[in-house]
């Protein structure tokens, strides 16, 4: 007779070897490489957001027959959050198209040598820096971020260091306003108390070598943004040669409030490099 913890016991293993064999075969056999007629598309989230922060983009890409995975970056640090996304990228044998958002542009940046799968890189509202630019320095480059006045920091502690990290939070009295002001407040409220923060160690990291020097890349620019100045925007698109667009009146959460717009320069990507 089996017992009743025994039979939790057998179920729980049943789901664990489930749901690793559908993460096995997830990441070996994705739709795009057996079909071949799309890409992997990785979005990489920012600073002050998360993953879900994809939805209106992934919901239209998933429509259009993409394979699509937003993994959680982790804002940690440049050289880790780089390292992780690209371990992610590297599950993926086919092509992928890696595009990045806010800090998350800085990310890819770092993160798509290490793959030749990938073929093209998309920043919304993005840092695309050069080699030893930091997020923060490019942030500040040219006047109009009204970041740095709502910014609210807290210590976390890091392992095997007596110095505490700093993470930045966007004040959520001033979310909103400087974050989002072209989304409804009842969306942004719950934005705000939802944050993902971002270390302000690794906003002040040097950035590596871009990719964007060797593969193509295509920008959208958010024409309203309170948090990376548009000018900024515009001089780092225009420096990459990136293949640019302009969503006037946008916030700097482009890719929630102009999804279209967003998908649109996804899909030229993919039309350029298949």
């Amino acid at each position: 007779m089996v017992s009743e913890s025994q039979s939790r016991r057998r179920v729980l293993g049943g789901l664990v070897a489930a749901g690793g064999a559908l993460a096995v075969g997830t990441a070996a056999t994705p739709a795009s490489a057996a079909s071949g007629t799309r890409p992997t598309v990785v979005l990489v989230h920012g600073v002050f957001a998360d993953a879900s922060g994809w939805n209106e983009v992934a919901s239209r890409l998933l429509k259009a027959g993409y394979d699509v995975i937003a993994p959680a970056n982790p804002p940690r640090d440049l050289a880790g959050d780089a390292a992780y996304v690209s371990s992610v990228v590297a599950t993926f044998p086919g092509p992928v198209i890696l595009v990045g958002h806010s800090y998350g542009g800085e990310v890819i940046t770092n993160a798509a040598l290490a793959n030749p799968n990938v073929k093209a890189l998309v920043y919304v509202a993005a840092f695309a820096p050069d080699k030893g630019e930091t997020a923060l320095d490019l942030a500040g480059q040219f006047p109009g971020s009204q970041l740095p006045s709502a910014l609210v920091t807290r210590p976390y502690p890091i392992p095997g260091s007596s110095d505490p990290g700093i993470d930045g939070y966007i004040d959520p009295a001033k979310f909103h306003d400087v974050f989002a002001q072209d989304l409804p407040r009842s969306l942004t409220r719950v934005m705000a108390v939802s944050q993902r923060p971002g270390s302000i160690g690794g906003l002040g990291s040097p950035s590596g070598v871009p990719a964007w020097k060797s593969l193509p890349s295509w920008y959208v620019v958010a024409g309203a943004d309170r948090v990376i100045p548009p000018a900024v925007q515009r001089f780092m698109a225009k420096r990459a040669g990136s293949k640019a667009v302009e969503a006037k009146g946008a916030s700097h959460v482009v890719m929630m409030s102009r999804p279209d717009t967003v998908v649109r320069q996804i899909e030229a990507a993919y039309r350029a490099t298949r």
